[in-house]
C-alpha cells in the first residue's frame, strides 16, 4: 500500500568541488556502499568517471592497496569518508579526511583530518594551504641556508664581525616569520 524511500542527497557543493580537484590534477574515484545504478547516477551528476559500487569496508580496503601499489612513488592518495565502514581505509590512505559534522566516531578518529562542516569544497581549500605552507617553508629553508653560507664566506675573508652576522641572522629570521604569515588569512576557495 505504501513505500519508504530513503535516498542519500549530493551536497550543494559537491559537483564545483569535483570540477575543482579535476583542474588541479587530482584524479577522483568514488568507492561506495551504493548500489551499481545509484552509484552511477551520482558519478554522473558529479563527473566522476572511475566507480567502484556495492562495496563492502574490506573492499574498499582491497581497492585502496591496489590503488596504493599502482600509484607513482611522488603521489600521495587520499580517501574522503564519513561512515563507520570507511574507518578502515581512512587509516590506511595518505591523508584521511573524515567530514566532522555528521561523520560517525569511527571514522573521526581513523582520520588525519577532519573537517568540521560536512562542505567537499573544504578540501580544495586544505589542498592548496598545503601547496603553499609547503612552497613557504621550502622559500624559508632556502633563504635561510643562503644568507648562512653568503654571511660564513664573508666571514672567512673578515668582512663580517660576530656581532653583523648575528644581527643579519634576526633579520633572516624576521623575514622568514613574515613569509608565513600569509596563512594566517588565507582566502576561502569561493566554492
Amino acid at each position: 500500500i505504501g513505500i519508504i524511500a530513503v535516498a542519500d542527497v549530493i551536497k550543494e557543493d559537491s559537483p564545483q568541488a569535483v570540477k575543482e580537484l579535476q583542474n588541479m590534477g587530482i584524479r577522483v574515484v568514488m568507492l561506495t556502499g551504493d548500489n551499481e545504478r545509484t552509484a552511477e547516477k551520482v558519478a554522473a551528476e558529479l563527473k566522476i568517471d572511475s566507480v567502484y559500487a556495492e562495496l563492502m569496508p574490506e573492499d574498499k580496503v582491497q581497492l585502496l592497496e591496489e590503488f596504493c601499489n599502482d600509484r607513482m612513488e611522488n603521489e600521495k592518495l587520499a580517501f574522503v569518508g564519513d561512515g563507520m565502514n570507511d574507518a578502515p581505509v581512512l587509516a590506511l590512505a595518505d591523508i584521511g579526511i573524515a567530514m566532522g559534522g555528521l561523520g560517525a566516531d569511527a571514522a573521526l578518529e581513523a582520520a588525519d583530518i577532519i573537517l568540521m562542516e560536512d562542505e567537499p569544497s573544504k578540501i580544495i581549500n586544505a589542498v592548496r594551504i598545503a601547496k603553499g605552507t609547503i612552497r613557504s617553508v621550502r622559500e624559508n629553508v632556502l633563504f635561510a641556508i643562503g644568507m648562512k653560507v653568503f654571511l660564513v664566506i664573508l666571514a672567512f675573508f673578515g668582512l663580517v664581525t660576530m656581532q653583523s652576522a648575528i644581527i643579519a641572522d634576526m633579520v633572516v629570521m624576521v623575514i622568514n616569520i613574515l613569509n608565513s604569515f600569509w596563512m594566517m588569512k588565507y582566502p576561502e576557495s569561493g566554492v
